[in-house]
């Protein structure tokens, strides 16, 4: 090992100061992910067999190094089962298992994952991979966590990711849509208008609507958390770790840190939630005639707004003086103390404040202002509803970035211009004299520059994590010296060079990944693993997999046949607990949805940030304060609890059953239907003979057999929670 890279590993960061010598910058970029990654050549080996595609030839040159053997490939059930929750979490109907198992074609299972990444679901299974690093919500946050209208970006993840948006331009429109001169046009163009929406990535910051906060500090807290949000997801950097102080172990200092956040600095949002800011940072979406008739009703009352101020201050301010004079002493009582006191002065001693408190006591009890008044009230009832979404943009005059001493805002240091840690060495310094890092356009485009050598790198990684439950590098936000090493070096940097090489599409990625005989591997433990490697770095075997919370929810619903397979639209609220805002601060009513929109995917749930979805958080789902690019996996009563017991899985069990009993045969018949619904494959026999035990268990009543319709019902629902309530169930095998 090299002596020198061995002590950067391990020596704190007092090394690395302010503005960093020669010497230091240079053993810093020696750092393995600082080094733009070189292709290297794929290894040539013997076992040419198990190998599908050079990312085996990786995996098993690996794996002969350490003397173990591949898992053999999964059964054809297992594969496209694994393929299908992977590609679009949804499970296999029992007609496309049995179409593949007929399917005796070299190439069945390459059309399977062709079919799967064509599929529109297919946007809403890895759309929810990125929403959570988009710390999507729909509310605010903080104790108001009043809503807001951004699910127009959710629908735009989805799309583009349907349309393999290459992931540069997806990385352009996210962090800088605003700033392309297309996106200027007054047109609703997708081409114009899908550039904006996509900006909402970093409108999914928390925004504080309580009173006597102070805005700027908001603000700011904004525009931290989108400098450390960039940071980790694009470049897998703990940069959010130099906001006080230089980072302790990574060339990362904490100038480095306020020149990054030179480019968020310069966004309008005031961390406040400004009426005035957010209608101006809130794009409206509709058709032409939608957009048109709500500028009609704009002009209209404008128009209605100007006649009444202007009757105001003609006819109404002049009858003030009279009304004062007339006053009487039980008129008096009834009006406030502020205005008792502007009254008891001359029109001329009273400053602007107990002017204004007059003339409103009298404006607002004269009868023509009331009857002129409730009119324009009226009108604004008829205001047409569009669909808004928030976006970004930039602020008209530009702000000063400094350096905060010790990260306090009060504190002002050094001024800096933006820019990108200095660790980058000469592809930070061209792009500073090239002046292309003046904006956020120039960040985003510096991100997905070939050149960079960490983007590629840990989007490939968390692509990998998904599939094998653990990166390349595990530490998926942390590439830094105090994260792990890379399990498969050279198969990282392969990836991402092929990555770039394939003009950044996510779906070319997916395609070699799953078709690899790697990913087709059994995910059955073998005892000679458990001590070499008990966590599968190796990749001797493929990895089993709780789904994620949206999945065990859209699962059930796919083997229920309940579930309502629409894209997109408003959020929706599926059944939940009663007395879940008792913990909150406002009590905001959940008008449980109704039809279709009950049965919709776990994507489209409404996420109010304090008052997170149980059936969700129990799952593991994130609570979307902050980016997240791993999903824990945990394994608690609770989850079994729920589903059993939840409302929302008692519905889903009921169609299930209903589901089953339908079906046409006998109850074997019903029983193998039901296993293919919920786990792919048809029941074992001691599965089988167990199920039939149930069943009959439930249908005797006091010794008898009972026949009613109802206790019929009752007892396939019993069998449908235990079906649903399976391991295999919420598994990816």
């Amino acid at each position: 090992m090299n002596v020198s890279l061995t002590f950067l590993w391990l020596v704190p960061l007092s090394l690395f100061t302010a503005s960093l010598s020669a010497a230091d910058a240079a053993g810093a970029r020696a750092h393995w992910a600082f080094q733009k990654p070189v292709r290297p050549m794929v290894p040539e080996l013997r076992a040419q067999k198990f190998i599908r595609n050079p990312i085996d030839a990786f995996a098993l040159n690996r794996l002969e190094r350490e003397g173990l053997k591949p898992a053999p490939e999964a059964d054809r059930t297992t594969l496209i089962r694994r393929a299908s929750l992977d590609l679009t979490g949804l499970p296999p109907t029992p007609e496309e298992v049995e179409a593949f198992l007929r399917d005796t074609a070299a190439d069945a299972f390459e059309r399977v994952v062709d079919r799967l990444l064509a599929s529109p679901h297919y946007g809403e299974r890895w759309g929810r991979w990125w929403l959570d690093a988009a710390r999507y919500a729909d509310s605010n946050g903080y104790s108001i966590d009043s809503p807001r209208s951004i699910w127009p970006y959710r629908d735009w993840v989805v799309r583009a990711l349907n349309a393999d948006l290459p992931f540069d331009q997806f990385t352009i429109w996210q962090l800088a849509g605003d700033l392309l001169p297309e996106s200027n046009s007054p047109d609703q163009k997708p081409e114009t208008r899908d550039p904006l929406i996509a900006t909402g990535f970093h409108r999914n910051t928390q925004v504080n609507h309580e009173g006597g906060i102070d805005p700027e500090q908001f603000r700011i807290e904004s525009a931290m958390d989108r400098v450390n949000t960039t940071a980790m997801v694009w470049l897998g950097l703990t940069l959010g770790c130099a906001e006080c102080h230089d980072h302790k172990y990574d060339p990362l200092t904490q100038h480095d840190y306020y020149r990054f956040f030179g480019f968020f600095n310069q966004q309008e949002n005031d961390g406040h939630g400004s009426a005035v800011l957010e209608a101006a940072n809130t794009l409206e979406l509709g058709t032409p005639e939608e957009l048109a008739a709500l500028a009609g009703y704009r002009e209209e009352l404008k128009r209605r707004e100007k006649e009444l101020n202007e009757w105001i201050e003609q006819e109404l301010k002049l009858k003030q003086s009279a009304w004062e004079t007339a006053l009487d002493e039980e008129t008096k009582k009834k009006l406030k103390p502020e205005v008792l006191a502007a009254l008891a002065l001359p029109a001329a001693q009273r400053n602007e404040f107990q002017t204004a408190a007059a003339f409103n006591a009298f404006r607002d009890q004269d009868a023509q202002h009331k009857e002129r008044r409730k009119t324009i009230d009226e009108f604004k009832k008829t205001e047409p509803k569009v669909i808004t979404t928030l976006v970004m943009r930039e602020h008209s005059e530009p702000r000063e970035t400094i350096v905060f001493v010790k990260g306090d805002f009060t504190r002002r240091g050094d001024r800096v211009e933006p820019g990108v840690p200095a660790v980058f060495g000469e592809l930070q310094s061209r792009a500073v004299e090239s002046r292309a890092l003046t904006n956020r356009l120039g960040l985003a485009r510096w991100l997905v520059s070939p050149e960079n050598p960490l983007t590629a790198r840990v989007i490939v990684n968390r692509l990998w994590q998904q599939y094998f439950g653990k990166g390349i590098v595990e530490t998926d936000n942390d590439f830094g010296l105090q994260g792990a090493r890379p399990s498969h070096s050279e198969l990282l940097d392969w990836l991402a060079t092929e990555f770039i090489a394939r003009g950044w599409s996510l779906k070319a990625m997916h395609h070699l990944i799953l078709t690899s005989a790697t990913y087709r591997q059994s995910s059955h433990a073998r005892t000679e693993l458990a001590e070499i490697d008990p966590t599968n770095k190796l990749l001797a075997r493929q990895t089993r997999l709780r789904l994620d919370a949206e999945l065990v929810r859209d699962v059930s619903l796919a083997a229920s046949g309940l579930l309502d397979a629409r894209l997109g639209g408003p959020p929706v609220f599926p059944p939940q607990p009663e007395g879940l805002d008792a913990f909150t601060q406002n009590k905001r009513e959940w008008k449980t949805s109704s039809g279709g929109d009950r049965f919709r995917r776990g994507l489209y749930t409404y996420i109010q940030r304090t008052r997170f979805y149980p059936a969700l958080a129990v799952f593991d789902a994130p609570d979307t304060y902050l980016a997240c690019t791993r999903r824990l996996r945990s394994n608690t009563p609770l989850q079994a609890l729920t589903l059993l017991n939840d409302q929302a899985f008692l519905e889903i069990a009921t169609g299930l059953a209903a589901r089953f009993q339908a079906h046409a045969g006998d109850d074997n018949a019903r029983f193998d239907f039901a296993f293919r619904c919920c786990v792919a494959r048809p029941p074992k026999a001691s599965e089988l003979e167990r199920l039939k035990k149930l069943l009959e268990t439930e249908r005797r009543t006091d010794g008898a057999a009972a026949t009613d319709e109802a206790h019929e019902r009752g007892a396939w629902l019993s069998v449908a929670r235990v079906l649903l309530n399976l391991d295999e169930t919420i598994t990816r095998e």
